[in-house]
């Protein structure tokens, strides 16, 4: 499996409460050819959502396309940019 990201920028903070739902749908979504690993979530100074890195290991980038399509289906307006293929780095790999 491969590693992808896809990015959703918020014009105005959200409530984490407003997020979980897209969350648990993204979740719900995931299947053997895409599955959600979890997200980086960027607050702001209130503890609202502003942005969100969901991460995803999918058999190809179709596949991330397809569950985002079903995602958006589901919440219309929902902001989306990508996906985009990743790689995770950390700094245990430079000691």
């Amino acid at each position: 499996m491969s590693k992808f990201m896809a990015i959703h920028s918020f014009p105005t903070a959200v409530p984490v409460s407003q997020a979980e739902p897209v969350a648990k749908a993204t979740k719900a979504l995931s299947n053997a050819d895409v599955y959600w690993l979890g997200a980086t979530i960027q607050l702001d100074d209130a503890g609202n959502v502003s942005r969100i890195i969901c991460e995803y290991d999918a058999k190809d980038i179709e596949s991330v396309i397809k569950l985002l399509e079903q995602l958006s289906k589901q919440f219309p307006g929902f902001p989306v940019e990508g996906p985009y293929s990743m790689m995770k780095v950390d700094g245990e790999s430079y000691r």
